[in-house]
């Protein structure tokens, strides 16, 4: 799997599926892409790895057969440029407030005439990187049309936290009507056949997700999935059997 193969799934309507690391390191990087994911997401804004991971991890990413992406720090040019630099396939950018910030943010992935992004590739990369934005704003969300628009965007990434925090939808009872919301950005992001993704954590809200047309289908964050994962077998454990052995 490789950035042309992660476009041509999109174009032709399929989804790619992938997971989302907030663990610093080669082994665990290695560990999720050998899965059988897609993409994995190397999130530096709320990760503990840093800059200077991104080029033994993408590198191991890669060589198990996926494509890494890379959450940029921020949505500052330095930041959406460094990964690429490091050896990221692509990124995915926080915080982005409007259809001119998303064209600012495909210049700054594009070499020139077409983009501001300097020579200086060290390691590993692509040529042409996947390029997503996150719509996690209410600014954003008012200028979704126009986004969708932005030349040399290749989809977007719903955050529905901090999308949540700006609607204030994050009060008891609530859940449904972010749910709708959600949906509608699907729907319109579908009309205007741009791929799109909902960041999830479990396995069930992506199938949601993907079945309401979302392409980039995160599947599970690797914290979280360890996390249940060992305190399930600790309650295993803990559990006297219902027949004791004799």
């Amino acid at each position: 799997m490789n950035e042309s193969d992660v476009r041509q799934r999109w174009s032709a309507g399929e989804p790619c599926h992938g997971l989302w690391s907030l663990l610093p390191g080669v082994v665990s990087a290695e560990m999720l892409a050998r899965t059988g994911a897609d993409y994995v997401v190397v999130d530096l804004q709320h990760g503990a790895a840093t800059e200077a991971d991104v080029p033994g991890v993408a590198a191991a990413i890669r060589a198990a057969g996926a494509v890494p992406l890379v959450r940029t720090r921020s949505s500052l040019f330095a930041d959406v440029g460094r990964p690429l630099d490091l050896g990221a396939g692509g990124v995915i950018v926080p915080n982005v407030r409007n259809a001119e910030h998303a064209r600012e943010i495909v210049a700054a992935t594009q070499y020139a005439p077409a983009g501001g992004r300097s020579i200086g590739r060290l390691s590993g990369g692509a040529d042409e990187p996947l390029v997503i934005v996150m719509v996690e704003t209410a600014t954003a969300l008012e200028d979704l049309d126009a986004i969708l628009g932005v030349p040399g965007l290749d989809g977007i990434y719903v955050g529905p936290g901090d999308l949540s925090l700006s609607l204030d939808l994050t009060g008891e009872g609530r859940s449904g009507e972010l749910r709708g919301v959600l949906s509608a950005i699907i729907a319109r992001a579908v009309a205007a056949g741009v791929p799109i993704g909902v960041h999830a954590y479990n396995g069930d809200d992506a199938a949601r997700f993907a079945a309401e047309g979302a392409r980039i289908v995160t599947v599970a964050v690797d914290t979280v999935s360890l996390g249940e994962a060992m305190a399930h077998h600790l309650g295993v454990a803990r559990t006297p059997p219902a027949h004791p052995a004799q």
